[in-house]
């Protein structure tokens, strides 16, 4: 099958790309993530990704980097903890983005590389998937069979940069209140990195 792949960041994707290509698919990366805070960080994740498809030879389409998008529909869950209801409509977000663009170009499948993280809950994302499109979605848990191993060891091959929080603004300020990073300076901005 012609499988579109959404990625949230390059280490998730080297791992995901390796497995779907061991099943038998063609694989198409989409890097949509307008939840990630700051642009820079953005940018960052963008580069990484970039260069993983160019050293494991797979296409990528970029996504609209649109925050405000990603605000409206988080708006009023702010307070949600991490792996809540916030989430989830993040998660939706994306997915919901990934079926269009699987629809307009052809693909026979679409999946996500949310799954490789033991931070996710895998059921849910894969709910959402089927809910979303039954029949386009791709249902995964790259996790399992020491998928997301799989993935750290890519990402030492490859010198991977690994993000320290998932990549909202709000997962970046539970982390700094945690004291596990150091405060930034950012604020939550609703243009492009470019603009």
């Amino acid at each position: 099958m012609n499988v579109l792949l959404h990625i949230c960041c390059a280490v998730c994707a080297s791992a995901c790309v390796e497995k779907l290509r061991q099943e038998g698919h063609r694989v198409c990366g989409f890097f949509y993530n307008p939840n990630i805070h700051p642009p820079g960080e953005y940018l960052k994740r963008l580069h990484e990704t970039e260069e993983v498809a160019r050293k494991e030879g797979f296409s990528l389409i970029i996504g609209d980097y649109n925050v405000h998008n990603w605000s409206v529909r988080t708006t009023g869950l702010e307070d949600e903890a991490e792996g809540g209801k916030r989430c989830l409509e993040c998660f939706g977000l994306r997915l919901e983005n990934t079926a269009r663009l699987a629809r307009e170009k052809g693909f026979d499948a679409f999946t996500t590389t949310l799954t490789i993280s033991p931070h996710k809950n895998s059921q849910a994302i894969n709910e959402i998937g089927r809910n979303i499109s039954d029949e386009l979605f791709l249902v995964r848990d790259f996790k399992k069979k020491d998928g997301f191993k799989r993935a750290q060891e890519l990402a030492r091959k490859y010198s991977l940069y690994h993000q320290n929080y998932c990549g909202c603004i709000y997962s970046l300020n539970e982390r700094q209140k945690n004291g596990r990073i150091q405060k930034s300076t950012c604020s939550l901005r609703t243009k492009s990195p470019a603009s």
